[in-house]
């Protein structure tokens, strides 16, 4: 909480870890220098470059020359969408690439990307909670698919995908049809709140964005495991072992790196405070407000995320009169181009135009106190039945 405003969105972004801060200062002042310059004080630079990749490395359980850093989740989710289906093509491999329809829009606008050029995406369904049916996903794979992409956990309503389980279906069909399917999963919600070893989760890339865990914004990280084929979609210089060209943000790598051993660290119990104020609202909000739903699996989600419908209400607008009592809570709708759209992942979830219109997502992070939970509670059913009556016609 903020001296004017009780911060409910964190999956949209997270404050800047102290710790993040005083670390990256160094290097947004007085050791500026060039990573790929040879004296001393680019030294210092590259040294906390292989630093920040070492224990990034060590929290996926990865080699360090498995970690590309990026400028955040979108670069990452692309680089991994584009670059190794673009290889995979030029290989001679195919150009069948499986999703989900839930997936971030990064995810799937790389791959509206890739149907330009001929390639084919079969996009699997998901139930009422989010979950992809892992038989679709079994039946899904051909000799010429070349890459599976299915988020960790997802943005708006907190699902989290079988991973695992996902990543060994691929494998198999892999052995069987002689070939390898590299599996990518977009865990950028996840950090801070699930296992992220690259071993356990079975898969041979994944992203992550530094903003999401109280990293600064404009850092990411894409581990893609050795061997997995990868066309660089940036041209220039030879850094990151010429997968991603550019002068790095040594800052930004610090700080993401320092951000993301703290919320490793801290994870089992900043999961457990999470999910209690999790399951408060949960249980509270359809109490307080006639008409409220839960969006996705009671408990199967994220422990820090929530989305409810709220029937007669339009959820930016019921975001709008939150805001203005002091509130910041996130919606289901994705605004782009002066118009208006209801979220793509709750339809896909089943639920009806007017449900997805009145969403609102209300995420928790750790400094969230269960005080700020009731003041919410307590604000809500009016906040609700104010813009439910402005919305009724005169």
């Amino acid at each position: 909480m903020t001296s004017d405003v009780i911060y409910l969105d964190h999956a949209a972004t997270t404050p800047l870890r102290p710790e993040a801060r005083a670390e990256m200062e160094p290097f947004l002042g007085r050791d500026f220098g060039n990573p790929s310059a040879l004296y001393g004080l680019a030294r210092r630079s590259s040294e906390a470059i292989d630093s920040a990749r070492a224990s990034i490395a060590k929290v996926l359980g990865c080699r360090p020359a498995d970690i590309v850093l990026t400028s955040g989740g979108t670069e990452s989710n692309n680089e991994a969408i584009k670059g190794v289906s673009l290889a995979q093509q030029l290989a001679g491999s195919g150009r069948h690439v499986i999703t989900s329809r839930v997936e971030h829009h990064a995810v799937l606008h790389s791959c509206e990307f890739l149907e330009k050029f001929g390639f084919e995406i079969t996009y699997l369904d998901v139930d009422r909670d989010g979950f992809i049916d892992l038989d679709d996903l079994g039946r899904a794979l051909r000799p010429d698919t070349v890459l599976v992409t299915i988020m960790l956990a997802n943005n708006e309503v907190g699902t989290i995908q079988p991973i695992a389980e996902a990543a060994r279906i691929v494998r198999e069909a892999s052995a069987r049809l002689g070939k390898t399917i590299p599996f990518h999963t977009d865990a950028v919600q996840a950090a801070g709140y699930l296992d992220l070893d690259v071993g356990d989760l079975g898969v041979d890339m994944l992203s992550l964005s530094a903003h999401k865990f109280g990293g600064p914004k404009g850092a990411g990280i894409l581990f893609i495991r050795r061997r997995v084929p990868f066309l660089p979609l940036l041209s220039g210089g030879g850094q990151e072992r010429r997968r991603r060209a550019g002068t790095e943000d040594v800052a930004g790598i610090v700080g993401a790196a320092i951000a993301l051993e703290a919320s490793e660290r801290e994870r089992p119990a900043a999961g457990a405070h999470a999910a209690t104020l999790r399951d408060r609202l949960v249980h509270a909000v359809p109490r307080a407000v006639q008409g409220a739903e839960l969006n996705g699996h009671p408990a199967m989600r994220l422990p820090n995320n929530t989305n409810f419908s709220f029937p007669g209400v339009e959820g930016d607008a019921l975001v709008a009169a939150l805001d203005q009592a002091g509130f910041a809570v996130g919606s289901g709708s994705a605004c782009g181009s002066g118009s208006w759209e209801p979220s793509h992942v709750l339809l896909a979830m089943g639920v009806s135009l007017e449900r997805a219109a009145g969403a609102l997502r209300i995420t928790v992070g750790r400094d969230t106190t269960p005080g700020d939970i009731e003041a919410l509670l307590d604000h809500l059913p009016n906040v609700v039945a104010r813009v439910r009556a402005e919305l009724v016609p005169a």
